[in-house]
């Protein structure tokens, strides 16, 4: 498979694939564009996915804030205009990169828009909880990882082996995806996801529910949303239940919501078989 770095007023953005059918997908709130490296690699022949580090992941860690979700929409439309993306192009979304994916898609139309366990607004905050301690409880591992130095890239690849998700799913794609994201001298690696930019955009994602239901009202697209019934932490409950996801699911007719079994908020990118599903609604007209 073809696959090649570009970069876009200091976004980096990779392409899997050399088709003329294109691919826009965004990221989760840790993540990078190599959360996108298995689907990239399955795609049908006639197809590109283009992929970005947003602003503060990845080899985009040196763009600045100020940071939160409508920044990030305006730079994936900018990635979408550079690519060439027409009205012809597909948009996805994971994790946090859902919501954002709602939010550009209330700005432009698309072929269709895959949403991939996330994109609906969750429940509002009790008055009496601070966001950034939800967020901490909710993120677990991926933010502690953040404050944190490894000795070697193997102390971060034995690290993200323990994460509860990837216990008994670990492969290649999950590898090339952990190994991307490290950065730092030796003796003292880290994670390139600037801390700050991931709080910013957590904050931003809980306390604007309004904002995330506007956007998801104004689509114009047809619009998919493919769930894990597993968390983030591989627990029973995902991070889009159904007493969550039902309710959207009849508020906007042309949703069409579908649960992927057996697969956890990350393993729905890089487990074969929940790949092959996300491959086949992102290419294949519903």
């Amino acid at each position: 498979m073809r696959f090649e770095f570009d970069d876009v007023a200091g976004q980096r953005i990779a392409t899997f694939g050399t088709g003329p059918r294109t691919i826009i997908a965004v990221h989760g709130i840790t993540a990078s564009l190599m959360a996108w490296g298995a689907v990239g690699r399955r795609l049908p022949e006639g197809w590109r996915l283009v992929a970005m580090d947003l602003r503060g992941r990845g080899h985009s860690d040196s763009l600045p804030g100020p940071y939160g979700l409508p920044r990030h929409a305006e730079d994936v439309l900018r990635v979408a205009d550079h690519v060439g993306a027409g009205p012809d192009a597909v948009l996805t979304g994971h994790s946090m990169g859902a919501y954002i994916a709602a939010l550009v898609a209330a700005e432009r139309d698309f072929a269709r828009v895959v949403l991939v366990d996330g994109g609906l607004p969750l429940p509002p905050l009790p008055e009496d909880l601070d966001v950034d301690e939800v967020l901490e409880a909710t993120l677990g591992p991926a933010i502690a990882r953040l404050r944190q130095t490894f000795p070697t890239a193997e102390a971060y690849v034995d690290f993200f082996k323990a994460h509860p998700a990837f216990v008994g799913h670990w492969n290649a794609d999950v590898e090339a995806y952990v190994r991307y994201d490290l950065t730092g001298p030796e003796g003292a690696l880290r994670s390139r996801a600037v801390g700050e930019a991931v709080m910013q955009d957590g904050r931003w994602l809980r306390l604007e529910p309004e904002a995330i239901a506007a956007a998801l009202e104004s689509v114009q697209s047809p619009l998919s949303l493919l769930r894990a019934p597993r968390g983030l932490l591989n627990q029973d409950v995902g991070m889009l239940p159904d007493d969550l996801a039902l309710p959207w699911a009849a508020r906007l007719p042309g949703l069409r919501d579908e649960v992927i079994p057996d697969c956890n908020h990350y393993t729905i990118l890089f487990d074969d078989r929940c790949v092959s599903t996300v491959v086949t609604h992102l290419t294949t007209a519903p």
